[in-house]
């Protein structure tokens, strides 16, 4: 069975930088993309950033590029979200995923992509 544990989350000020870690259990990815999601309060939850497992080729939402960076450590199993100059609008809860590769290829940014989910870390950026 497969189990995602976040950690990482916290309460910092605008400007600062936080990274997310989420270790994944159960068993080996390769076709696999690891995501991070965030949900903030009344909102649906949105697509932040992915990796492909194998390749490490990774895709952004546009308001977190140039701001945040996602890799993996494929030894340890590990997708690692690196938060960098947050904004009061990255607060939210923030979600690990993993999900098989669209076609064996494609990195999934929707939630229907992913079938395995953390716990959620929260995240609150204050001004």
């Amino acid at each position: 069975q497969v189990q995602l544990v976040e950690s990482g989350g916290g309460l910092v000020q605008a400007g600062d930088s936080l990274r997310l870690s989420c270790i994944a259990s159960g068993r080996t990815f390769s076709r696999h993309a690891g995501g991070w999601f965030r949900q903030a309060p009344g909102k649906e939850r949105e697509f932040v950033a992915a990796i492909n497992w194998s390749t490490g080729t990774t895709y952004y939402t546009d308001s977190v590029k140039g701001r945040f960076a996602i890799s993996r450590d494929n030894a340890k199993n590990t997708v690692y979200l690196q938060m960098n100059s947050l904004k009061p609008e990255d607060t939210a809860v923030y979600y690990c995923a993993v999900g098989l590769l669209i076609s064996g290829v494609y990195v999934g940014t929707e939630l229907r992509h992913y079938n395995y989910w953390g716990q959620g870390t929260q995240v609150t950026v204050s001004s």
